[in-house]
């Protein structure tokens, strides 16, 4: 496995090392020794799957506020997502900073999201599933979220319509 630092502290690009031959590949998508290794919360307890019909279909900005933070593991194994990743951790030395990635079922790429950053999704194509690995369980109690489009980060998403949950619509802007 490859894994990349992104411009976020604590946030990586992972890429699985494709073991190939005529039948196809096989590569590992997640190994406690090497998430160790990096200093990464290996501690998976839950999985979860997104499907999403339409492009367009942008959910976010979600996290977790303590005691329950999560870390999380994703990639996209059907369609593709503009990946985002927003930095509210405010002892953090890339505090408000984002960035996005595009993970697709063609470059298996993950993202390891650290604790105390928000994270959303913009699908691009049609028929899109999601796979997120946590190191928490859901706690509705402690579920939050911040506004996908709020000026005070400036989240560049990808151009066109936006398919948004009532509920994603309703967060506040982010206090600083």
């Amino acid at each position: 496995m490859i894994f990349s630092e992104t411009k976020i502290e604590g946030t990586f690009i992972i890429e699985p090392e494709l073991l190939i031959d005529e039948r196809g590949f096989f590569a590992r998508s997640f190994c406690k020794e090497e998430f160790d290794k990096h200093g990464l919360d290996s501690s998976i307890v839950q999985c979860n799957i997104s499907c999403n019909r339409k492009k367009g279909t942008l959910r976010g900005m979600h996290y977790q506020i303590p005691p329950y933070e999560e870390a999380k593991i994703v990639s996209c194994t059907e369609g593709a997502i503009y990946d985002v990743v927003l930095d509210l951790r405010k002892d953090s030395g890339t505090y408000l900073r984002w960035i996005a990635v595009e993970l697709t079922d063609e470059n298996l790429k993950m993202l390891y999201i650290p604790k105390g950053c928000a994270h959303g999704f913009q699908t691009l194509k049609n028929q899109t599933r999601v796979f997120y690995q946590m190191t928490n369980f859901f706690h509705t109690e402690s579920s939050r979220g911040v506004r996908w489009n709020d000026p005070v980060f400036g989240i560049q998403w990808p151009a066109g319509r936006k398919i948004i949950s009532k509920k994603d619509t309703q967060f506040s802007e982010y206090c600083l």
